[in-house]
């Protein structure tokens, strides 16, 4: 989701994505689209698609939203401060709007879910709400505000997964891109409103996935991520014609495989793991092609068994500390991140001690931190009293940040002295004279352009020195 790259990161720190410019590929309406994108990956994808479809019914989308006709808020409901900067950006636009009183303003994604009609009353705003499963239907609700009336689609859907729609490539480099395989989530993570703001679990077709990687190939893309909330669990089963027997369903193992058959020019990532479901066939299938990244985001949440049934994380302590040990012995060099929370309900303080210790065991390439932020409506909201005190949770957070420090720089100058496989993804942030790229381990490296290559090429690149998030090196292909 753009990729997670930062070392360490609270995830209360939502990124947020504008769309660029580009003409329609239907009848022209004249009217200009601008989203704006909050949270995880899958919201972004799901922002190219909502283009796709709004581009396809004419419309021109743009990067400036004070000049657009449509503004959509792509939104994220994974704890209140996330939400609270959707409420502020929408306060930003209502100068906007009182200029063009002909614009609509709308909520998408999980905070519609979640909240539904109640955010046209709270938000005097907002024209639409739509739900991650509805929008199909954003043409017949533009074209109901059109006529004077507020329009909210929240249908939670078993069946929708896009399949059929090639996503308008929003923000993109021309080199790296989303393909989102399944939608929903059936895990019941007590402290997560996943499953109740996307839905159940659905996996989409391998051949639409396949296919999407191949033109994204042939378009001149040289990565692909494949994003699903738990993408161990994919499985595909093609539908079954009267007198036809079943075919095999298709797990992630052999979908991973089908991307990477695509072309060995063409790296495939993945997010996300979960501990309970990776399996070694995952494992042993990324060993065995060169162009899928050697990385897996594996949260952990927390290191303490106890907490992990109150989470309902359907693994403990020692399950996961056996995946850990699969990857190491058959992906050696494999880079791991996690997610961590502190001061879920009722932690100890020999509860925290045992999270800090499986850092100590894993010492993660990177992870994403935050303190236990209690969401209305999820099993933990109903059944345990949120209880540790915020002054205990931001000083567990700090352990942990600090922990992820060490770890991180730890790992980063285990790099240090070797050559690195890196895909050019465009110049540095800070500096027109450096290229920048991640390494097989997800890991960015910056490095002198040389005019011989350009962004979307492989180099081999000689780490020389690192910062505590970044490799720095040069070309030696």
């Amino acid at each position: 989701m753009i990729e997670l790259q930062h070392t360490t990161k609270t995830h209360d720190e939502s990124r947020q994505g504008e769309a660029l410019d580009m003409r329609p590929t239907g009848q022209s309406t004249g009217r200009k689209l601008y989203i704006e994108s909050y949270g995880c990956q899958m919201n972004f994808s799901d922002s190219e698609i909502v283009a796709s479809i709004l581009v396809d019914r004419g419309f021109e989308t743009t990067k400036d939203y004070k000049e657009a006709d449509v503004v959509f808020i792509n939104t994220c409901s994974i704890r209140e401060n996330a939400e609270q900067r959707v409420r502020n950006r929408l306060k930003e636009f209502e100068s906007a709007k009182a200029k063009n009183p002909g614009m609509v303003v709308g909520v998408l994604g999980c905070m519609a879910e979640r909240l539904k009609a109640k955010f046209l009353e709270e938000e005097k705003l907002v024209d639409v709400v739509v739900g991650p499963d509805a929008y199909r239907d954003l043409p017949n609700l533009i074209e109901k505000v059109d006529d004077g009336s507020k329009a909210v689609n929240v249908l939670l859907s078993r069946e929708e997964t896009y399949a059929d729609i090639s996503p308008v490539r929003l923000n993109s480099n021309g080199i790296s891109a989303f393909i989102s395989i399944m939608r929903g989530c059936d895990n019941m993570c007590s402290f997560c409103v996943v499953p109740f703001t996307r839905g159940r679990e659905r996996s989409r077709d391998c051949g639409s996935v396949v296919k999407e990687a191949q033109e994204l190939f042939n378009a001149g893309y040289r990565e692909v991520t494949l994003l699903g909330q738990n993408v161990d669990s994919y499985k595909y089963t093609k539908p079954v014609a009267e007198g036809e027997a079943p075919e095999p369903a298709v797990n992630f193992a052999q979908l991973l495989a089908m991307v990477a058959e695509v072309s060995p020019e063409l790296r495939v990532r993945f997010s996300t793991s979960h501990p309970k479901d990776i399996t070694d066939e995952v494992l042993h299938t990324m060993a065995r092609y060169e162009n899928i990244c050697k990385y897996i985001h594996l949260p952990v949440q927390s290191g303490s068994s106890r907490v992990l049934e109150l989470m309902n994380r359907t693994y403990d302590r020692e399950w996961y500390m056996d995946r850990v040990d699969a990857i190491r012995r058959i992906i050696p060099m494999c880079g791991i991140s996690t997610d961590v929370i502190t001061g879920f309900c009722t932690e100890t303080e020999e509860e925290h001690q045992e999270t800090l210790s499986m850092m100590d065991y894993v010492k993660y390439d990177f992870a994403y931190m935050f303190a236990y932020s209690e969401r209305p409506g999820t099993l933990a909201a109903k059944r345990y009293e949120d209880d540790v005190p915020e002054e205990v949770k931001k000083r567990r957070l700090t352990e942990v940040v600090n922990k992820q420090q060490e770890h991180s720089l730890y790992r980063l100058q285990n790099f240090v002295g070797k050559v690195q496989k890196v895909l050019i993804e465009g110049f540095s942030k800070r500096s027109d004279a450096d290229y920048c790229g991640r390494n097989d381990q997800n890991t960015m490296v910056v490095f002198p352009v040389d005019e011989r290559f350009k962004p979307g090429q492989y180099v081999e690149v000689l780490a020389e020195r690192c910062t505590s998030a970044t490799l720095i090196g040069r070309i030696v292909t």
